[in-house]
């Protein structure tokens, strides 16, 4: 499943902005992330964990994901590997133009709670696929916004 969304901005942007990970609380419906580890201190972050709080309030669910792939300013991959979210997250950027720059989020998740998961999934699954929407709206304005800054 994925969404995506255009952002008025250059990919290098987008990108640094998107791999901000605990920048993700400003825009992603729902979400508190925490850094796991230090940023690798070579240009390539694979292996760095952070965790993001899904819910609201004390309601919710911890995602642990960890990059798997880092290829600036176009892809990155992460695994999430919680106890809820399972699978596989994929964020690819493409410059449709100078400032102008196409953002693709994809998942493959393996549904929890089992056959109740399988089942439940078609009514969750349009809630879920409009809070990511919205979020990626909301993630163009965020970067817009810093792009427009003297």
């Amino acid at each position: 499943m994925g969404c995506e969304v255009e952002v008025n901005a250059p990919i290098e942007l987008v990108f640094e902005r998107l791999t901000d990970w605990p920048s993700q609380s400003e825009w992603m419906l729902g979400t508190h992330i925490e850094m796991l580890n230090t940023p690798p201190s070579t240009p390539s972050r694979i292996g760095e964990k952070f965790r993001a709080f899904t819910g609201l309030g004390p309601l919710g669910f911890w995602d642990n994901m960890t990059v798997t792939r880092w290829e600036p300013p176009h892809k990155v991959d992460v695994v999430h590997t919680g106890k809820v979210v399972r699978g596989l997250g994929f964020m690819h950027l493409t410059a449709q133009h100078p400032d102008i720059t196409k953002f693709e989020w994809s998942e493959e998740i393996e549904l929890p709670l089992g056959v109740l998961g399988r089942l439940g999934w078609p009514l969750v699954r349009p809630f879920f696929l409009a809070g990511i929407r919205h979020s990626l709206r909301k993630f163009a304005k965020y970067v817009e916004s810093h792009a427009n800054r003297p």
